[in-house]
Parts: structure tokens; C-alpha cells; sequence
């Protein structure tokens, strides 16, 4: 393989410099307070907040508030809403700024589940483009006051058939958005197949505000020919981390030392040893060691992919429910079986078949009817 030519350099979104310029998507369910903290003592970054909903956080739905936590040390707040109406992702942004709940706000315009595509919402709305371009220029003039920045994330298009991100990251560009990042899949790929990096050099060379590329980086060598393949400013990294919250160490060491980097492998004990650290940060983020523990059972699979663990243990380790117990178990573990290198470079977390997008009836019919949906505004956070 050449070696990348190229690493990318610091990002600047207003008056934050990221470097290394890598942001952790967020993820419903995983980017808690607790799985970013984790993440945070690897290594430097943006790290996003689960996605809100922008109609649940200006009617202040309690538990829409609960999940806006943020600790003491996270220097740089970052939160991705979801929203379809420009007045109330407007009264949002506001809102973020006005009670100082983040210091950087992210609109999400790339998920594809049908919950959120069905009502127009997510990957399906740059489609409607004078809406996309009602809701992005709201929301930055919303910001401006409080010297957020405020970036957007997409997807290529609802499929091969209806693409819009070129003309869509020239719009947010126009409306003056900080950066603009493409997962370079189409909605109707979902999780599946390989990232287009060719489209994310494509819309890279088409703006001028800065690129962040996402997709197929599993590893700290994946970010660099990213960069050197597309130009991109910066990565955006999703179910690469999962079980493997050292991908963020991985990438720093790669855009520190570039091609002779080496990449970060830790052994058996060592995973065990951040297995408990993940659980001992649930339990606190959540009050309660049951309901940690619980929340912590659905990483077991991913920390272990790859390791020779018997079907017993994992079952077990799968079912704690306590600190003491998952220690126990953890304690059984052989410390010193290396990390299995058939891992490396192999998708993490939901793999799925292409499927046809639920989009509103006649959604496809105009491009410039910038009605809202009906029914998008109800509450999906997380989604």
C-alpha cells in the first residue's frame, strides 16, 4: 500500500481549534456522557451528544433535558439536533444558546431510520431543498448571537437516483454554516456496502468552508487515506469506536505521526480493564449501579469481537448485574491474549441490506415545496 501523503490539520470551528480534527458522531443509545468521557481519556476531539429532537427540547420534555448532560470537564459541548420545522429548530438553536447548554450545535440531515425518514426528517429532507435551506439559515442566524457554530451532517441523497449533496453543502455553505460532513452512503444503503470516498472528495472540492469525511474508518490508517484520498479536512467517526473506544488514541497517533504511525492494539487484560471503566462511568452518569450495569451489557459483544471467549462467558458477562460481578467475570479472562488482527478494519455495529426509504406521500413529486410534513415535529429523540 502507499503510504498517505497527506494528514489533515487542525480544524477551527469558531473559536475551537479541534486537533486532531476528529468528531465522534453521535450515536442513540452509546454517546452518553459516560461513553464520551471514556473516549475523551484516549484521545482529543469533538464528541457529540446523542441527537435531539428539536421539537421535545423547546417544549422541555424531561427526558429530552436528562439526556443533554455534559461533565464538569468537557471543554467543548457538542450537541446534534434533528428537526424539521425552521421555526422551531430556529426556537432550538436559540434555546441552546439563551440556558448555555452547548457550545457547538450539529443538525442532523443524514439519519436513515423510516421513523425519522418517514415524516421527512433526517436523510430524507435535503430532497426539499428550499425547506433544507429555510431550516440551515434559521438555525445559523438563530447561533449567531451566541457565537455557536453550527454544522450540518448528510448523506449522499435518498439513493443513486436522488442525490443531493453537492447542492445541498452549497446551500448550508451559503447560509453560513462552520463545516459540512457527509457519510458518503445514500439512505437507501442504510449500513451496508462501501463508503463513497470519491463523493466526499467531490463535495470537498466543490466548498469552501471545511470537509469532514464519514464512513468505512475503522482504523487510524482508514482516517489517513481518507485524507489523502478526498482532501478532507477532518473525520467523523461512528460505529468504528464501539467496543473500541481506543480508536480514538489510534487516530490521534495517526495524525500525529502520520504513515509511521503504528496502531494502537491492546491486549486482552487491558479491554477488561476498559470494560470496567465504561461500566464504573454508566453507573455514575445514570445514579444507579443496576441500571449502569444494564446499560452497559450491550458493548459486551463489541469489546469482545474477535477475542477466543467461550459462549459461557460472554453469556454471563452479558447479564451482570453489578460492578463486582462484571469484575469477577473480567477477572477470568487471559490478560495477556493479544488483539485479534482478523478484527482490524472489519465493520463494527449494524451491518443491513439495502432497503427502500419510507419517505411522506409525494415527498419525491417537488424539490421546492417547503411545507413541513405533517406529524414530523413528534418526539424521536435518539432516533
Amino acid at each position: 500500500m502507499t503510504a498517505p501523503l497527506k494528514t489533515a490539520k487542525p480544524l477551527t470551528l469558531g473559536n475551537h481549534t479541534v486537533n486532531p480534527p476528529v468528531v465522534l458522531a453521535p450515536m442513540a443509545g452509546i454517546t452518553n456522557v459516560a461513553f464520551r468521557r471514556l473516549c475523551r481519556e484516549q484521545g482529543g476531539g469533538v464528541y457529540v451528544c446523542e441527537m435531539i429532537t428539536t421539537r421535545a427540547l423547546v417544549e422541555r420534555i424531561p427526558k429530552t433535558l436528562k439526556m443533554i448532560s455534559f461533565a464538569e470537564d468537557e471543554g467543548f459541548r457538542s450537541l446534534q439536533l434533528y428537526g424539521v420545522d425552521p421555526q422551531v429548530t430556529a426556537a432550538a438553536v436559540r434555546m441552546v444558546g439563551e440556558d448555555g447548554l452547548a457550545d457547538h450545535v450539529d443538525l442532523n440531515f443524514g439519519c436513515p431510520v423510516p421513523k425519522v425518514t418517514r415524516r421527512g426528517g433526517g436523510s430524507a429532507l435535503p430532497w426539499r431543498r428550499r425547506l433544507f435551506s429555510r431550516i440551515v439559515s434559521q438555525a445559523v442566524e438563530a447561533a449567531r448571537p451566541f457565537g455557536i457554530p453550527l454544522t450540518i451532517k448528510m448523506r449522499k441523497g435518498i439513493d443513486d437516483d436522488h442525490l443531493t449533496y453537492v447542492e445541498a453543502g452549497l446551500a448550508a455553505q451559503e447560509a453560513g454554516v462552520a463545516a459540512v460532513a457527509l457519510h458518503a452512503r445514500t439512505a437507501e444503503q442504510r449500513y451496508s456496502g462501501t463508503a463513497d470516498w470519491d463523493a466526499i472528495a467531490t463535495l470537498k472540492q466543490a466548498l469552501d468552508v471545511p470537509v469532514l469525511g464519514n464512513g468505512d474508518i475503522w482504523e487510524g490508517s482508514d482516517a489517513l487515506r481518507m485524507v489523502d484520498h478526498t482532501g478532507v479536512d477532518g473525520v467523523v467517526v461512528g460505529r468504528g469506536c464501539l467496543g473500541r473506544p481506543w480508536l480514538f488514541a489510534d487516530l490521534e497517533a495517526a495524525f500525529t505521526q502520520g504513515a509511521s504511525y503504528r496502531p494502537v492494539l491492546p491486549a486482552l487484560g487491558e479491554v477488561a480493564k476498559i470494560m470496567s471503566r465504561h461500566a464504573e462511568l454508566l453507573v455514575d452518569a445514570l445514579g444507579d449501579e443496576k441500571h449502569g450495569c444494564a446499560d452497559f451489557r450491550k458493548h459486551v459483544a463489541w469489546y469482545l469481537k474477535g477475542f477466543p471467549v467461550g459462549g459461557d462467558l460472554r453469556r454471563r458477562l452479558a447479564m451482570i448485574s453489578s460492578l463486582a460481578e462484571l469484575d469477577d467475570l473480567l477477572a477470568m479472562l487471559d490478560p495477556a491474549t493479544p488483539f485479534p488482527a482478523e478484527a482490524l478494519g472489519q465493520p463494527r455495529g449494524r451491518v443491513n441490506a439495502p432497503g427502500k426509504v419510507s419517505l411522506p406521500y409525494g415527498w419525491l413529486d417537488s424539490r421546492d415545496d417547503d411545507t413541513v410534513p405533517e406529524g414530523a415535529e413528534t418526539d424521536e429523540s435518539g432516533g
